[in-house]
This record gives structure tokens, sequence and C-alpha cells, in this order.
């Protein structure tokens, strides 16, 4: 037994499920930028910069989320461990010279100083990101979209789980949190780094992965439930100190509690191999593959070689038959000068891609400014949520805050399951479930811009849905249709697409629309003229936002149009990597 426990503790750290939890620990403290609400008020008070000033730190730290081209490309040269360590040296130096200026240890900088320490700080989050999605998306081929819903959601809830952690700690001052998101991210995820890598789990597949990853939605729900109840709870009642630390504990607990999934696999069951993902071949064979088939394959082009619909409707045996003998009669053809065989330039879908053969390509392009569309929107309304609950008399804006975080973490684990299903089940495309979400996303755009009662319930709840859903269904379709090996440069650019549709979303039209509503209803209440800087006025009642929803409905509809044009143009991808009965 003591012989057995080194080869056991190696088929631990080995593990996929291993990987997978690590993973789900680093996410869970890797969402830096959702605590900058909490932390801008402390560099604004402490720093005397008025809300503009503080405005440029919040595009710093948008653009230090955003993009992530750099993280992405380096996944393909450089082993997991070295990407996460060159984000945590971001985190801890970024945010960590943040919180000496703060707290006066250093002296006061300029404010494009600070706006570089920000971005430099928040764009760590982008190594950890895509080093925890690319090794679990390598190592869990066959559950890609639960996978990524499970990852996304933790990130979504890391600010609501820093905030807690902070709250247990109760130190005396609020620059403390700075010091904490400093700190915490690089404690903790240095000390997974070498254990979050690719570990070929494609051939450790298990018929108790589905148990498995049904116990995982299990902790994301009770989780989810929890973290409101204890966010309702403290807006509610003054909770003392012991009370906070008990919450606090068992919040951990949750959060520890998958690791046990790991250890039941590997210390108290017996291994049962299968070969369903097996048929999955070693990138190695594929590649050695490759190499034999690229003198003498036949290539037609993009559109010609997709097989036809008679031939898609026989069975399998037959069909390979059908193709074979048509290849034959093709080869033949060429060889005699009959034809002139056109060689393929390039993957086809399904296959791997660079970021820029994808770039090339309509699918992607349709995917993208599909996601500008519907997930500018979403985040347009995130970034807003403040002030649209002000602009309707509510006090309590936080407790709708973080309602929308809650659900947006939902959404998250919801996209990826029900995606999933339905590529697992019907063999269908997965942006098909983009499609469903943009029309509830589209349906809450316009339920605010009626002014129907109880809109602010109705767009916290379902925005938060649909916008969390994207980012578990987006990144798997993408690893579907552009393949594994770029993955992590296809995710972050398609990260970009977000704060490119907030920035004219937000910045342009829900804007300029509020300055002009709030001036006009100053005018109302001082004809004089007396008129103050648009910036100090107040937009009161649902015209400060509903011709913005209204226009974003507009184009969360478009959206949907843009999806379904990739599900039609993908249907016999997905038909041949899910439909085969083998799988």
């Amino acid at each position: 037994m003591v012989i057995q426990i080194p080869e056991k503790l190696k088929s631990f750290f080995n593990n996929k499920w291993a990987v997978f939890v690590a993973s789900m620990w680093v996410q869970s403290c890797s969402g830096i930028g959702y605590l900058f609400g909490s932390i801008s008020p402390v560099i604004k008070s402490t720093m005397g910069y008025n809300q503009r000033q503080v405005s440029m730190l919040g595009v710093a730290k948008d653009l230090g989320d955003a993009i992530g081209f750099i993280a992405g490309s380096l996944c393909e040269i450089l082993p997991i461990w070295s990407v996460l360590l060159i984000g945590v040296v971001q985190n801890f130096i970024g945010y960590g010279l943040v919180g000496l200026i703060v707290v006066g240890a250093l002296p006061a900088l300029p404010l494009w100083v600070l706006c570089i320490l920000i971005f430099v700080g928040t764009n760590g989050e982008t190594y950890f990101n895509t080093g925890a999605l690319v090794s679990c998306v390598q190592n869990f081929p066959k559950s890609r979209g639960p996978v990524v819903g499970i990852l996304k959601g933790f990130a979504g809830l890391s600010g609501a789980i820093l905030t807690q952690i902070y709250a247990m700690m109760n130190f005396p001052n609020q620059a403390s949190l700075i010091f904490m998101v400093a700190v915490c991210p690089t404690v903790i995820i240095s000390a997974l780094m070498f254990i979050v890598r690719p570990v070929g789990g494609h051939k450790q597949f298990r018929q108790s992965d589905n148990s498995s990853f049904l116990f995982t939605y299990s902790i994301c729900l009770v989780l989810a439930a929890y973290l409101l109840t204890v966010l309702v709870l403290e807006d509610l009642v003054s909770l003392n100190q012991t009370l906070i630390i008990i919450l606090t504990v068992i919040l951990i607990v949750l959060i520890l509690l998958p690791i046990a999934i790991p250890i039941m696999l590997v210390f108290f069951s017996q291994p049962r191999p299968t070969t369903e993902e097996s048929l999955l071949l070693d990138p190695q064979k594929q590649e050695a593959g490759k190499m034999g088939q690229d003198e003498n394959e036949v290539i037609f082009s993009e559109v010609e070689d997709e097989k036809a619909s008679d031939v898609d409707s026989l069975p399998a045996s037959e069909r390979h038959k059908r193709i074979a003998h048509l290849q034959a009669k093709l080869f033949q053809a060429a060889a005699e000068g009959a034809v002139r065989v056109k060689r393929r330039k390039g993957p086809r879908r399904g296959e791997d891609f660079t970021l820029l053969q994808a770039l090339v390509k309509a699918d992607f392009w349709l995917i993208f400014i599909s996601l500008v569309l519907a997930s500018g929107s979403g985040l347009t309304v995130i970034d807003n949520l403040g002030q649209m609950c002000q602009s309707l008399g509510y006090s309590n804006t936080h407790i709708f805050v973080s309602m929308i975080s809650i659900f947006n973490f939902l959404g998250r684990i919801a996209g990826g399951y029900f995606s999933e299903n339905i590529i697992r089940h019907y063999a269908y495309p997965r942006p098909v479930a983009m499609a469903v979400v943009q029309v509830i996303m589209a349906i809450a755009l316009f339920f605010y811009a009626m002014g129907w009662p109880g809109a602010i319930y109705v767009v916290s709840v379902l925005i938060g849905l649909g916008y969390g859903a994207h980012w578990a269904i987006v990144p798997a379709a993408v690893s579907e249709l552009f393949g594994l090996k770029s993955f992590g440069s296809l995710y972050n650019f398609l990260t970009l697409a977000s704060p490119a549709g907030s920035l004219i979303f937000s910045g342009v039209i829900a804007s300029g629309i509020y300055d002009y509503q709030a001036k006009k209803q100053h005018q109302m209440l001082d004809p004089i003229g007396r008129v103050e800087e648009a910036e100090s006025l107040t937009c009161n009642g649902t015209i400060c936002y509903s011709i913005t929803c209204g226009i974003m409905s507009g184009l969360c509809a478009i959206s949907v149009v843009l999806s379904l044009i990739v599900v039609h143009r993908t249907k016999r991808v997905y038909t041949q990597l899910y439909a085969n009965p083998q799988t």
C-alpha cells in the first residue's frame, strides 16, 4: 500500500479532473476587473481625482481585460505554467504598485502612470483565463460546452468571492482591498500553476464523467444560491464579524468541494478505460496522417468537398464507400488529364486554423459581429445598471448589480450545459443556442424600452443569463469549427467583441441619450436657462434608457439572424462531428 502511494499521487496530479478543479480555483480569483467598482472610490478619494479621471482608469481596466493576443499566442509556444507565471507577475506588480501609491508608500504619480499600472495588473487575468481554458478544453475535447461554461462561470463569480473574503479579513481601511487583489491571486495561482496543463485528457474518458459533471453543476447551483442569500442577508441585516467569518468559511468549503471528484477517481475507484474518446487521434498521429495524405489527397473547394444531402442520408458504411468510389474516379480522371484537381488552400471547418486563417473565413466574422451586437449590448446594461436603477428611483443599486452578477454566472453554467445537450442529442450546430439567448436578450431589452412594470428585474435576470451564456457557447463553438491548436489566440480575439460593442453602445449611444434627456428635464425645471454642465445633471424616469434599450433590442434581433446564418452554414460540420454512430 505504501509503495502505491507515490504512483497514486502521480496519477492524481496527471488526472484531467484534478486539472479541471485546479482551473476552477484559478478562475475563482482571476476576475480582477470585477472589483474595479470597489477599489475606484478609494483611488478617487485618495488621489483627488474627478469622475472623468476615474473613467480613464476604467478604460485602462477594460483594455487590460480585453487585450489577450499575447497570452493566446504564448500558449502555443510556451508551457502553461509559464503563461500563468507571466499573469501572476503582471497582476502583482500592477496592483501592488497602485496599492503602494494609494497608501502613500510611494510618491503620487501622474494619472497616465496609474492607467498603465491598472492596465498591466488587469491584463494579468487574460493569462489566467487563457491558461485555464486552453488546458481544460484540450483535456475535455468531447465536453467543451460544460467545461467552458463552468470555468467562465467561476471567473464571473470571482468578484463576489474575493469581496466576501475581504469582508472576513476585516481590514482597517478600504485601501487594503487593492493589496488583496495583488496578493490573493498571486498566492493561489502560484500554488496551482504546475497542475493546470494539458494531460492527455482524451485518453482518460470514463463513464462516470457525466456523473462528475452533474456533481459539479450541483455545486455551482448551490454556490450561486448561497452567494445570493449571503449578499441579500448582508444588505438587510447588520452581521457581526463572527457570523461573517462563518459564512465565508462555508463559501470556501463549497469552492473546495469539487476536489472530491479526482480524489474518488484516483484513490477509491478501479480504472475502467473505454475507447470512446480514444477515437480522437493523438496530435502526433494526426500530423503523421496529414503528412501521408498531403501528397495524394484530392481536395475540392470548401463548398464542393462537403457531401450532398443524399449522401448524408446514407448509412455510415455506405457513405464511406460512396465517397471512396468518387475519390477513386477523380484520381483516375486527374491522372488522365481529364480534370484539373483543385488543391486545398488551408484547413476546412472542423480542422485546426491559425488566427490569420480564421480571419479570412466568413463564419468567424459572422460569429464575431453577432457577439459584438449581443454581448456588447449586455455589457452596456451591466456597466450602466447602477444609473438605470437610480433613474427609476431605486436606492439600493448594489442589490441589482449583485443579482446580475449571479445570473451572469448561472447563464454561463446553463449555456454550456444546454448547448452541449443540443449537439449531443441532435447533432445540431452549437450556435443555435447563441441565437436562442439573443432572442431572450432582445425580449428583455424590449420589455425595458416599453417601460412595463418590473422592467429592471426582468433586465437584471435575463440580460445576466444571456450575456453569461454567450461566454460558454461561443468559445466552445469556435474550438469546434476552428480547432484547438490556436484556441488561445482565437478566444482572445473574440473577447474584443464585448468592449468594442460597449464602446459604441455605452460610450456613444447610451451616454449621449442620457445627457440629452437630463438636459431636457433640467430645462423644463429651469426655463430661465441656467443649465449646469452636462456631467453634473441627472436623468429620472424610464426615458433615460428606454430608447437605448429599444435600439439594443433591435441590434440583438440582427445578431439572431447572423447566428442563424452560422447555424445554416455549419450544419454539415456538426453532423460530421457528432452524428457518427460510434460517438
